[in-house]
């Protein structure tokens, strides 16, 4: 659990500010679950230049609480929390200051997000907070009051937690949180995770990685796990100690985390994903007649594939949809073998390609269009779907052909500018296995949107 907060002081001598203002939102990794947002009398003046700063006057302070006040709900909602902010020497300095000119000896563990920002995005121009988000594309508001900048750093370290592949940070806190002792009870797992679209992590008594797994339901298949009496789930149920997760909103971005971090983390219970997952393809050849011909054949690595699938069943659905979306003949698409005119002209569904009335640069136009819009080959384009809350979008980039990573953005704030994207994109690896769950994922989803660059 996280404690992320901002405090607005009076300026002065070292270790003689006073705060006049402090917000701390409580962050358990996922959503902001508390808060406290206040403004406290510091008993002293505050110095011109702070005013101009952040507005806050010596008016405005005069009937709000002083620090003693505030103490206990302070020590409340920071406790057992890690302490994060921007610049946490500077915040948990003057928090630990005003604690001891009570007598209170306040401690707690501190993150700061400067230092963990210039580790996971290096190369910002600035680390400054106001600049920071700018170029991450993260909205503010209230620059220089403390709730406004708590909500942009708790914005920023949800961002810094995404982009953090090997886990290396919440790794720590894993092993920090995991308590040795009694495993808690299936059901109390259970209840404490969400029924949304996200990857989860089964850890064992010693926080190591068992599984990894994906679904839009999360707490629903944990509970499969847990009641399924398959070899695998009984080791599940015997090792388990924790379940953690991420939320995605997009299944997108989850079939491609769970096919990612597999890969990495390689846990014991996950079989390593095969090459052969996608056993079918399509293909495009020429006949002598010059018609383009859609082939479906089993996966060649020597040949140059449209798009693959997992199953003959899956392929055959798939190019079905895709004969009659495009105008294509049944006999030229593989579906309906003969010598002459195909099923669907007898009908009047098709136009007659395969007996020669449309000529091939027609047809092989609308096969072009076809190979175009599910080729990955020299394209540039972003995948927009569902965020992990209401306010939020996800975006999946694709430059030149190459599955780059993602990125969760505000609904407020537009992604037409490339470079901002790329300043808050998890990067993830390009490979055939995700070509192949973005492929599969474009034909069958209703909610994602195409932007081509």
């Amino acid at each position: 659990m996280y404690a992320i907060l901002d405090i607005e002081t009076t300026g002065g001598q070292f270790n003689e500010e006073g705060i006049t203002e402090i917000a701390i939102y409580k962050f358990d990794g996922h959503e902001v679950v508390d808060q406290f947002i206040s403004l406290v009398n510091p008993e002293i003046p505050i110095q011109p230049f702070v005013v101009k700063l952040t507005g806050i006057n010596n008016e405005m302070l005069r009937l709000a609480p002083k620090f003693f006040e505030v103490a206990k709900r302070i020590i409340e909602i920071t406790q057992d929390c890690i302490i994060v902010a921007h610049n946490a020497s500077f915040d948990y300095r003057i928090l630990r200051t005003e604690f001891r000119r009570l007598g209170y000896d306040f401690q707690a563990k501190t993150l700061c997000t400067v230092e963990l920002a210039k580790i996971v995005i290096p190369e910002q121009p600035s680390y400054s907070l106001g600049k920071l988000v700018r170029a991450l594309g993260i909205p503010m508001a209230d620059r220089h009051r403390a709730s406004g900048d708590a909500l942009a750093t708790v914005k920023l370290f949800k961002m810094l937690l995404d982009k953090d592949l090997n886990k290396e940070i919440v790794a720590a806190h894993i092993k920090f949180e995991i308590q040795k002792g009694i495993a808690p009870k299936l059901l109390d797992i259970v209840a404490s995770l969400p029924a949304k679209i996200g990857v989860y992590y089964i850890h064992d008594e010693q926080g190591k990685l068992i599984y990894i797994g994906k679904s839009r339901n999360i707490k629903k298949r944990i509970n499969q796990h847990f009641t399924g009496t398959t070899t695998k789930c009984k080791k599940i149920q015997t090792e388990v100690y924790t379940v953690t997760y991420d939320e995605t909103g997009s299944e997108l971005i989850a079939l491609l985390k769970e096919s990612e971090e597999i890969k990495i983390n390689k846990p014991m219970l996950n079989r390593a994903q095969r090459k052969s997952i996608f056993q079918f393809a399509l293909y495009a050849e020429k006949d002598e007649k010059g018609y383009l011909n859609l082939k479906l054949q089993k996966a060649d690595a020597r040949k140059k594939e449209i798009t693959s699938f997992a199953s003959l069943q899956e392929a055959k659905n798939a190019l079905f949809r895709i004969t009659a979306h495009y105008h294509l003949c049944q006999k030229y698409t593989g579906l309906y073998i003969t010598k002459n005119e195909c099923f669907q002209y007898k009908i009047k569904e098709c136009d007659g390609a395969c007996i020669g009335k449309i000529l091939p640069e027609e047809y092989n136009q609308r096969v072009q269009d076809f190979i175009e819009k599910n080729s990955f080959e020299d394209n540039n384009m972003i995948l927009v779907d569902r965020g992990r809350n209401g306010s939020e979008h996800s975006a999946v980039l694709i430059e030149n052909g190459i599955y780059k990573g993602y990125a969760f953005y505000d609904l407020n704030y537009q992604i037409t500018n490339i470079e901002i994207l790329k300043n808050i994109l998890v990067p993830m690896q390009n490979n055939r296995d995700t070509r192949n769950i973005i492929q599969a994922y474009i034909r069958k989803s209703k909610t994602l949107k195409v932007i081509k660059f």
